[in-house]
C-alpha cells in the first residue's frame, strides 16, 4: 500500500497563521471525515506541519491541499511525499484495513 506524507512549510509570520488556523483545522476535519487523513499536527519547531494521508496518487493528495486555507492565503507550501509501506507497528492495520 502507498501512503503520503504531506510536509507543510509556513511562509508567513505566526500572527497571520493564527488567523487562518481555525479554517485550516476545519479543512483537515473534512478530509478526516472523508477517510483521507490518518494523523496530522504541527512541527515541534513551529515551522510547519505534517500530515499522513492515504490516496490513489500524489497528484490526488496534492489537489486536496490546494484548498487548504494556508495555501489559498499563500501562508504555506505543501510537499507531498509518496512512500510504500514496508513495515508497520502491531495494531497500525486498524487505521489501514487493506494492509
Amino acid at each position: 500500500m502507498t501512503l503520503f506524507l504531506v510536509l507543510i512549510r509556513y511562509t508567513r509570520p505566526p500572527g497571520e497563521l493564527d488567523l487562518l488556523r481555525p479554517a485550516h483545522r476545519e479543512f483537515l476535519r473534512r478530509h478526516y471525515d472523508a477517510g483521507r487523513l490518518i494523523v496530522s499536527g504541527p512541527r515541534v519547531d513551529r515551522t510547519g506541519g505534517v500530515v499522513l494521508a492515504r490516496g490513489s496518487s500524489a497528484e490526488e493528495v496534492a489537489s486536496w491541499f490546494v484548498d487548504d486555507p494556508y495555501a489559498v492565503a499563500g501562508a504555506a507550501r505543501h510537499e507531498v511525499v509518496e512512500f510504500t509501506v514496508g513495515s508497520r507497528a502491531d495494531g497500525f492495520e486498524r487505521f489501514l484495513p487493506s494492509l
